[in-house]
């Protein structure tokens, strides 16, 4: 993969691990910290963003290729791939996102390719450490003690701010803190 021109951490993890309910704890936390923070998430199924009935929908099922809708608020693509096609990689996603609008991304998924990731682990699942075998975790979040390597630092999984400041130290993305003004006493 070609180094993106920002930041990148992924949640790596086994289904029912809780990857999806960290990154809606971790969203707020890198957000009120000053981040902008994009996502990107691998589906290994096909998912459809549209509904039938809505413009864009007949558009594409009536053979557009891509579609977007636009608004004030939002703008959504839809691009349309054929049936044989490989499943994407992920800087085929990261070039969809605009990274100039960005300070972070953050993936879910994409767990076989090499960048920095952070493993989520529940013992109680009964599923093996990927972290055993993939020298780009940086971190194990797990809620309970687990022996693995020892250079894989060690996170709360259920500690959303935990992992939040070690995304930022990690990454390098402190933000220093706008300078305070003194109080001016009247005279």
């Amino acid at each position: 993969m070609t180094a993106p021109s920002i930041p990148v951490i992924g949640l790596c993890a086994f289904s029912g691990t809780g990857k999806t309910t960290l990154l809606t704890q971790l969203l707020p936390i890198l957000t009120d910290s000053g981040l902008r923070v994009g996502i990107v998430k691998h589906a290994h199924h096909s998912f459809d963003i549209d509904r039938p009935g809505k413009d864009s929908y007949e558009c594409r099922k009536a053979g557009a290729s891509q579609v977007a809708v636009a608004s004030r608020h939002r703008i959504a693509w839809i691009k349309e791939h054929g049936e044989a096609r490989r499943e994407p990689v992920l800087s085929e996603a990261l070039s969809a996102l605009d990274l100039s609008l960005l300070d972070l991304v953050i993936v879910e998924g994409f767990k076989n390719e090499s960048f920095p990731k952070i493993e989520l682990h529940r013992p109680a699942l009964g599923h093996p450490l990927m972290c055993a075998d993939d020298d780009s975790i940086v971190a194990l979040a797990t809620d309970a003690s687990v022996s693995a390597a020892p250079e894989v630092r060690r996170l709360d999984i259920n500690d959303a701010a935990e992992i939040a400041a070690f995304i930022i130290a990690c990454l390098g993305l402190e933000r220093e803190a706008p300078p305070v003004q003194e109080a001016r006493g009247g005279q």
